[in-house]
């Protein structure tokens, strides 16, 4: 990491996620789960990839934006997580662990959002 560079929480924490739901992928296409693993690859990963895409946006509004898409993609990615856990893919300690990292996301994404929204456009 260069020196002068402030650390990116959201972007360390959401890189270290899609390593996570890659992982997790993979354990389950052991298990011969092939549908909601790819959804879940597919979502987990994105979230990632939306907040890189937003430390280069065009502006604030396209910032704010790239962050909410963001958002939604970290919450079908805890509706995948939810449905594996209740279809037995996941024993309730793999869920605990992944679940916490989903949440924790989300709620990052979420400051992260009224705090530019409020930069943007004010206090309401």
């Amino acid at each position: 990491m260069n020196e002068n560079k402030r650390p990116n929480i959201i972007k360390d924490k959401s890189f270290a996620f899609a390593l996570r739901i890659v992982k997790s992928y993979k354990f389950l296409v052991e298990k011969k789960e092939f549908v909601l693993s790819k959804q879940l690859l597919r979502s987990g990963t994105a979230i990632g990839a939306l907040i890189r895409e937003a430390e280069h946006a065009e502006s604030k509004a396209d910032f704010i934006h790239k962050m909410a898409i963001a958002q939604k993609e970290a919450n079908e990615t805890d509706y995948w997580i939810e449905l594996l856990f209740q279809s037995q893919y996941l024993d309730k300690s793999e869920y605990n662990s992944i679940i916490s990292d989903i949440q924790e996301i989300n709620k990052l994404l979420s400051s992260i959002i009224i705090t530019s929204k409020e930069n943007k456009y004010g206090k309401r």
